[in-house]
């Protein structure tokens, strides 16, 4: 036996079918540490309003021993608001992470592949077009639902355009590209078109916010992003292997057309699902599975450090866009001032590359 193999010392990990994974220390304790800073801000942005409530009578009240008035002001007015923040980031980290696995590139995110653009496309259809079977439409499933029929349209319109005998990377963000730039043409044109009024409605929509959440807005995001998250963990073992490639996949006895198709759809389903909640936030997908990397030091994006970044970005955000100026920004403002820069960025490394 090699003398290398008897000193390597054993590594704690999990064994499932044929496949080992190793616990990593540093992905667990970077993971440990953006949630608990993910909790720490969501605090303060439920405490900060015209009736401010400090961070110990905010973790009070969240574990039941607040005072009534606190309760009220934090579980009633402003719970839905700071959830959906959490909600929404988690979605958007976990679909940014699986798409850029995916795709193995780091640009491959919701918004470019075109998602977020068909379900603002279709959101935008029903704001701007109105009377007959439109209005109908609208007070029957809503436009939350609407937003998320067009995200997973979309998607599975990107992904079947991208399929030659299996999913390549680049095509399929090229067809992103090319998807994306159609729905937001015909965005564009519905706006130039439709009613001034009708038109300030689908914008402030547009821009992506959190203003005005409701619990009945809230918990169809939460239940849902929870069923998703739960597929995802299940299918996450049998994804692994796909970033050494779909040979070494196939040798390890992974279906790998078959979880890349299931990884997609989750991903298109999380991105709309955070669509239909906050509208089309820009550049968190984006931009958490990148800093999620950067922080563990892991070769491809890991998924909880992802959505604990997205969640802490875009809680953080939605914190700054508060109490940064005297005007209440939208949270999709700040997330595009985040993401711009860093955008570029990722394109100068690649070039330097």
């Amino acid at each position: 036996m090699n003398e290398t193999a008897v000193k390597q010392p054993a590594v704690p990990g999990v064994r499932l079918g044929g496949l080992s994974f190793v616990w990593r220390p540093r992905i667990v304790l970077v993971t440990a540490l953006l949630a608990a800073a993910t909790f720490l801000v969501f605090c303060l942005s439920i405490g900060v309003g015209d009736f401010p409530i400090g961070l110990p009578q905010v973790v009070a009240t969240l574990f039941g021993a607040g005072e009534r008035v606190d309760e009220f002001v934090i579980m009633d007015l402003r719970m839905p608001r700071a959830l959906a923040g959490l909600v929404v980031g988690v979605a958007l980290g976990v679909s940014g992470a699986i798409t850029q696995s995916i795709a193995r590139n780091p640009l491959a995110s919701p918004d470019i592949l075109g998602i977020t653009g068909g379900a603002s496309a279709v959101a935008v259809v029903l704001v701007t077009v109105s009377g007959g079977a439109t209005a109908a439409v609208v007070g029957s499933v809503g436009l939350p639902a609407a937003a998320l029929a067009g995200g997973l349209a979309t998607g599975l319109l990107v992904y079947f355009l991208a399929w030659r005998r299996g999913v390549d990377g680049f095509r399929l963000i090229l067809i992103g590209i090319s998807v994306s730039a159609v729905m937001e043409a015909v965005t564009t044109w519905l706006l130039v078109t439709a009613d001034i009024r009708d038109v300030a409605r689908a914008q402030a929509w547009l821009v992506g916010s959190l203003d005005n959440r409701s619990w009945g807005e809230v918990r169809p995001a939460l239940w849902g992003t929870v069923a998703l998250m739960a597929v995802v963990a299940c299918v996450a073992f049998q994804f692994k292997p796909l970033h050494f490639g779909d040979d070494v996949a196939a040798g390890l006895g992974v279906r790998y057309t078959r979880v890349r198709a299931v990884m997609l759809l989750c991903a298109v389903l999380l991105a709309a699902m955070a669509v239909s909640a906050a509208g089309p936030v820009p550049f968190v997908a984006m931009v958490a599975p990148q800093v999620a990397m950067r922080l563990t030091k892991s070769p491809t994006p890991p998924m909880p450090a992802s959505a604990a970044v997205g969640a802490l970005l875009l809680i953080g955000a939605d914190l700054i866009a508060r109490t940064a100026l005297p005007v209440t920004l939208p949270v999709g403002v700040v997330t595009a001032a985040i993401g711009g820069p860093f955008l570029i960025y990722l394109l100068v490394r690649a070039n330097r590359r």
